[in-house]
């Protein structure tokens, strides 16, 4: 069983094997959101995911890449937002769970809230007519006991 150093250092010779083996075609084939699919790249070298962002030496030699891809025109370039924020991890919201779950109730108390409306209106209707029918029976001297 190969230690963890060894096994960093087994994909990071990989991947570079994988990307000599590379054409700009190839590349581009497996470009997603503006950079190469993390995880296409994993199956190719055999290794998780997680492994390219863990990995110090393999996540530089994908960033290098990526780079070098850049300048040939195979990726699109950087926006500025996201030069600005490239080492930077992304904030955690911790209210956003609560947020969809909001979300999803407001709405399904919205239509329910809609559905009663109709209930009374529809309701409303029959009070008035039976209300009236009571009168014409209490009118014309035929009141229920």
């Amino acid at each position: 069983m190969a230690s963890g150093q060894q096994k960093a250092q087994q994909n990071l010779e990989a991947f570079e094997v994988w990307q000599a083996t590379q054409t700009n075609d190839d590349f581009k084939q497996i470009i997603f959101k503006g950079q190469l699919n993390r995880g296409e790249i994993a199956k190719a070298i055999g290794c998780g995911k997680s492994a390219l962002t863990q990995n110090p030496a393999l996540k530089e030699a994908l960033k290098s890449l990526e780079d070098r891809l850049r300048d040939k025109g195979v990726l699109p370039p950087l926006t500025k937002s996201a030069k600005k924020d490239t080492d930077k991890p992304k904030e955690y919201d911790n209210t956003r769970n609560r947020q969809l779950l909001d979300a999803k109730r407001v709405s399904t108390l919205e239509a329910e809230n809609i559905e009663l409306k109709a209930k009374v209106k529809e309701l409303e209707g029959k009070l008035e007519r039976f209300g009236e029918l009571n009168e014409t029976l209490s009118e014309m001297g035929f009141m229920p006991r």
